[in-house]
């Protein structure tokens, strides 16, 4: 596996920069791969020279996180990793061509994964697969905004134009959503084959309601609580949440927000983003109700599901949402983005509330429903909770992967 941006650690620090749904799903699938018999190895770029370059990842024995050199001793944002991916390939190749490793295939994750593991699986002589998690096209596409200063934060052109060739040359590839292979057809105009669609899968184990004889952990929040867990930018939706919730807070006045998730130390544009959500709090006087509670310590990331009223997903742009499939399966209702992959897991009304999100009032409506309802709120979260059992364990996930590398191979 090749997952070249973020802070990719064997318990990585979900919520800083680049580093949320996709180090989950790499680690989970991998460990989950090697639930199967197989061995797996999770590339990443290594920047921070204090960590070692080789570690175990905990709970599978035959799983390694490899961390290669390639740029300099810093972050980089996805964005502009681009320059540091062929030194990172050829420092890859050494690597695996060095310590005699024999891999049966090379898979890449997002679009940066994909440029290095197509690379290296070249010169190495094995197939590539690639998984791009999200589409550039897509992304520019719901964004909006300034065309130009688009292009400049993002390099909108240059992705696309990589994404296009990966789709052309790897032997295989997998999306996570249907929405996913609708937009490869109607933004890039290929349906490439053999592609496969694979959605992410929860670790039910962990991700579970309360048992019987289980009491609620102190959390360092007041109660009751709108829970939203995400990376801190600009897409994420922050201020269209803080836009809704003030309706929400006219309503239902005891409701507080949590907003988890962030770098411990935050570069430009998430300090920006946080600035913007403070001031639409204290516009609205919400300052005492809106908590901005930064990295959710591992040990707590359950208990703040469980404990939530209803969980939130404001992002206009979300190829999927690990998290909401997180809260899901601990039985906390999810009102969430209807332009997200979750929609494919979502029946609005049944097993949770779908949105959209640029709408105040239809978004604090259908938070309202939930926080006036505890009784729809608990069934929401039953069927919820079920429909994640049934059709989103990794082991499934895994399972699927392993049937799709054998029949393209």
């Amino acid at each position: 596996m090749v997952s070249t941006h973020g802070y990719v650690d064997p318990v990585p620090q979900l919520g800083r920069t680049d580093t949320g749904g996709q180090v989950v799903y790499v680690l989970e699938l991998a460990k989950a791969l090697s639930q199967c018999g197989v061995q797996v190895d999770v590339y990443t770029r290594w920047f921070e020279s204090e960590k070692k370059p080789v570690e175990p990842v905990p709970d599978a024995q035959a799983v390694r996180l490899v961390r290669i050199r390639g740029g300099p001793w810093k972050f980089v944002p996805k964005e502009e990793i681009y320059e540091l991916l062929p030194e990172l390939v050829e420092n890859l190749i050494c690597f695996v061509r060095g310590n005699g490793l024999q891999y049966d295939l090379l898979h890449g994750h997002y679009v940066d994964g994909g440029i290095v593991a197509a690379a290296a699986a070249q010169a190495l002589g094995r197939p590539a697969f690639f998984t791009p998690h999200s589409l550039g096209a897509w992304k520019r596409e719901e964004m909006g905004g300034d065309s130009e200063e688009m292009e400049r934060r993002y390099h909108f052109r240059q992705r696309i134009d990589e994404e296009v060739r990966l789709f052309q040359t790897v032997s295989g590839i997998t999306v996570t959503t249907e929405l996913q292979m609708e937009k490869l057809t109607s933004l890039y105009g290929v349906t490439p084959d053999p592609i496969s669609l694979i959605p992410p899968g929860v670790d039910l184990k962990r991700f579970r309601p309360l048992e019987p004889g289980e009491g609620w952990t102190p959390l360092p929040v007041p109660e009751p609580y709108i829970f939203c867990l995400s990376r801190i930018d600009t897409n994420k939706g922050h201020d269209l949440l803080l836009y809704a919730f003030a309706l929400v807070a006219e309503q239902v006045p005891q409701v507080h927000l949590v907003i988890g998730g962030g770098s411990q130390d935050p570069l430009p544009r998430e300090r920006d983003v946080l600035a913007a959500v403070r001031t639409i709090a204290e516009a609205n006087g919400l300052q005492n109700r809106v908590h901005l509670i930064g990295y959710v310590p591992d040990h707590l990331l359950v208990p703040f599901y469980r404990q939530a009223t209803l969980f939130a997903i404001p992002s206009v742009y979300e190829p999927f949402g690990m998290t909401g499939l997180e809260a899901m399966a601990c039985g906390t209702p999810v009102v969430a983005s209807r332009f997200g992959g979750i929609r494919e897991v979502i029946t609005s009304d049944r097993n949770g509330v779908l949105v959209d999100p640029a709408s105040p009032q239809e978004f604090a409506e259908g938070m309202v429903g939930l926080l006036r309802d505890p009784r729809l709120a608990e069934r929401m979260g039953q069927e919820g909770r079920k429909a994640i059992q049934e059709s989103y364990s990794w082991q499934v996930m895994a399972e699927r992967h392993l049937a799709f590398y054998q029949n393209v191979l």
